[in-house]
């Protein structure tokens, strides 16, 4: 391990008496590594080596030398310390509510009372006050390392393309369907009239599957399939087992689908997925909605705007007014306004909470009464809900994660090496040399 020599002129006299007025008041303390433009205090350091040697005797765990023990402490302070002195000059801090807050998701995680959390916090040997000021340290340490590394970020479209087939071919070897089959065969040699008539009863019985006629029924009485007597049931087969005609087919389809005509050389195959099991399905709700924004001001009261939006809903239910037309003249959202307040097909949780509760009210072209969020007062239309499948966005946010995650970790080293590298390190204490 390198440390730098100090250099002259590196340290203001005011932080070098701040540095000595602070060692002067820790009585059986002293600085032991400047870091930049802090430092380090030996009492710091023997309590980080003490913290780690007394969790090695309850886990039971051997430890190195105390001289690496002590190395691999100072290391670590070091790169705390930077990080806090960066968080400082980017404005980073940590509220008493944020920290609060933290701290109690802490103590329901661990399914226990504050109470309960204090009196193990002070069995372990610490105050509760020092124990929130270390708390407070992790968050600001790891908001200036998010600020800092995510940037440092790129993942292309190929490799979250990439991840998902990985992720596909691994969910394949899990998937099983339960297939109902029939075929409807086409003779061998067949002329061009023979195979039209056998796409014409093919589609003929997809059309009285559709209309709610029975699958077994009707494979038992039409198909040529070698499971007709059967009802056409398949029994269960994995994804990659199954003929790849089949395969490709129903790969990523949920129950009850019906699939086909689909074209082989024996015939036409229509298919019923009558179960599935390991088929990850993911269906989420959307909403299609407008909406006319009117932003309370100086001039326009809270109680003005509120009344402007009531008489433009009653405008619009006695026909007197387009709900478009107003839109495009009053609403203050500018990503909507110009196409009349429609605000397109979305998942309801990105509207803020009061947006989106009282959409979840609203039936098909229902109005809301006017709302108020933080952007000002609303008056909301549904114009549609649907199921959409997510399946694939779900599998990509996943693959997306998954290499932020990767690349997170490795570009943290990288920037921490770098940090370390530039800054100014000196090491006070004889033995630490």
């Amino acid at each position: 391990m390198k440390y730098r020599l100090l250099k002259a002129g590196i340290l203001s006299t005011s932080v070098v008496f701040s540095m000595l007025a602070n060692a002067a008041m820790q009585s059986l303390d002293k600085v032991s590594v400047i870091v930049d433009q802090g430092v380090l205090l030996e009492s710091e350091i023997v309590e980080l080596v003490d913290g780690v040697k007394q969790g090695a005797v309850t886990q039971g765990q051997a430890l190195p030398s105390d001289r690496a023990l002590r190395t691999q402490a100072i290391e670590r302070l070091i790169l705390k310390s930077l990080q806090l002195q960066m968080a400082e000059r980017m404005g980073i801090q940590i509220s008493d509510p944020q920290l609060e807050q933290t701290i109690n998701n802490i103590a329901e995680r661990d399914n226990i009372t504050i109470d309960q959390m204090r009196q193990r916090i002070e069995s372990e040997g610490l105050t509760y006050e020092v124990y929130r000021e270390k708390v407070r340290e992790e968050l600001i340490t790891g908001e200036v390392t998010r600020a800092n590394v995510r940037r440092r970020i790129y993942i292309t479209p190929q490799e979250i393309e990439t991840l998902v087939a990985m992720i596909n071919q691994q969910g394949a070897e899990q998937e099983e369907y339960r297939l109902g089959h029939i075929l409807i065969a086409v003779p061998s040699g067949a002329d061009e009239e023979q195979i039209s008539k056998s796409r014409g009863t093919a589609e003929k019985v997809v059309e009285l599957l559709n209309t709610g006629s029975d699958f077994t029924k009707i494979a038992i009485a039409s198909s040529s399939g070698p499971k007709a007597l059967e009802g056409g049931d398949m029994g269960w087969m994995n994804v990659n087992s199954m003929p790849t005609l089949f395969s490709e087919a129903v790969q990523g389809k949920k129950k009850e689908i019906l699939i086909g005509p689909l074209r082989s050389g024996a015939g036409f195959h229509v298919l019923k997925i009558l179960d599935t099991r390991g088929v990850e399905i993911v269906e989420v709700e959307e909403v299609n909605a407008r909406h006319i924004l009117v932003k309370p001001s100086i001039i326009l009261s809270d109680q003005k705007a509120e009344k402007m939006l009531v008489d433009f809903r009653t405008k619009i239910i006695e026909g007197e007014e387009e709900f478009a037309d107003l839109a495009k003249v009053h609403s203050e959202d500018p990503g909507s306004a110009l196409k009349g307040g429609v605000l397109g097909w979305n998942d309801p949780s990105v509207y803020v909470p009061e947006f989106k509760e009282a959409l979840s009210k609203l039936s098909k072209d229902e109005f809301s009464q006017p709302i108020r969020t933080v952007h000002g007062w609303h008056l909301i239309q549904l114009i549609e809900r649907r199921i959409d499948d997510a399946t694939e966005k779900r599998k990509q946010d996943r693959a997306y994660q998954l290499l932020f995650n990767r690349k997170f970790n490795e570009e943290t080293d990288t920037w921490l090496r770098e940090m370390r590298e530039s800054a100014y390190i000196e090491l006070l204490d004889k033995k630490d040399l």
